[in-house]
Order: C-alpha cells, then structure tokens, then sequence
C-alpha cells in the first residue's frame, strides 16, 4: 500500500502542474484579446480625432490642419504614428475655443483618445509581460500570434488658453 500513496501524490502534483499551465495560457490569451481590443479602439479614436479635425479645418482653420487630419485619415498602419504626431502638433499650434462646438469636439476627442492610448499601452505591457514570462516562452504559449506592439505618440491632449473659461 505505501507505493500507492506515491502513484496518489505524483497524480495530485500532475493534475496541479496541467491546471497551472492551462490557466497560465488562458492568461496569456486572455490579455492578447484585451490588447487587440484595445488596438481596435485606439484606431477609432484616432479617426474620430482625425475626421472631427478634417471639418474644423475645413470650415476654420485652414490648408495645413486640413492636410495633416486628411494625412491622418488616409495613412498606412507603417506611417500612422507619424501622421498622427503631425495632427497632434498642428492642433496645438491653433488657439482651439473651447465654447464653440466644433473646437470642443476636438478637444473631447482628443481627451478621449488619450484615456484610449494610456488603456492600449497598459494591456500591451501586461501581454508583454505575460509572454515574456520563462515558462511562457518555453512552451511556447503565444507563438500563433504576433507580440503585441506599443503605439508610439504624443500625449494627444490639447493644451486651453488661459483666457477661455473651460
């Protein structure tokens, strides 16, 4: 009977180690998810920022806040932190008015698309991390998928004149 207790305890310990890497590779596909959610909405925000800033500049603010949402608008994945960065500094570079409506979309769209940018570079860490992990590369957990990526730009939040009451 003592040789059972063996079998007994090597089975507790294998059934422990397989419900220890299944949940672990859950967790890795759990916040794979979340960080390409989290892209997905990230995107849009930077449309919605990017169209509201194409129609105020078209109605007020001129060519090159235009070309910069339109350039924006139309840029391939490879280029879009770059055109994004542009738009961001011309958008600084006008005296935005809070009261009025259109500025005001921007603005809003700008702020939320930071809260969108700070939400995306919190779950891409925490996948990185999850599939930097010594165990979860040694067994290779994330190898369907590519590494989740950071996009790289300015604090997008546009900055009010003093003299306008927010």
């Amino acid at each position: 009977m003592p040789g059972m207790w063996w079998v007994v305890g090597a089975s507790l310990l294998v059934g422990l180690v397989a419900a220890y890497l299944i949940w672990t590779a859950g967790r890795v596909e759990r916040l794979r998810v979340r960080a390409d959610s989290a892209a997905r909405a990230l995107d849009a925000h930077l449309l919605r920022r990017a169209a509201a800033a194409a129609v105020l500049a078209e109605r007020r603010y001129g060519v090159e806040l235009y070309a910069a949402a339109r350039i924006a608008l139309d840029a391939e994945p490879e280029e879009r932190e770059a055109a994004e960065n542009d738009l961001t500094r011309q958008l600084r570079a006008v005296r935005l008015d809070p009261t009025d409506p259109e500025c005001e979309a921007v603005i809003a769209a700008s702020r939320r698309l930071a809260l969108a940018r700070q939400v995306h570079t919190d779950l891409v860490r925490d996948a990185r991390s999850a599939r930097g992990r010594p165990l979860v590369r040694l067994l290779r957990m994330g190898r369907r998928h590519p590494w989740p990526r950071y996009f790289d730009i300015d604090d997008p939040t546009l900055e009010l004149p003093t003299d306008v009451p927010a």
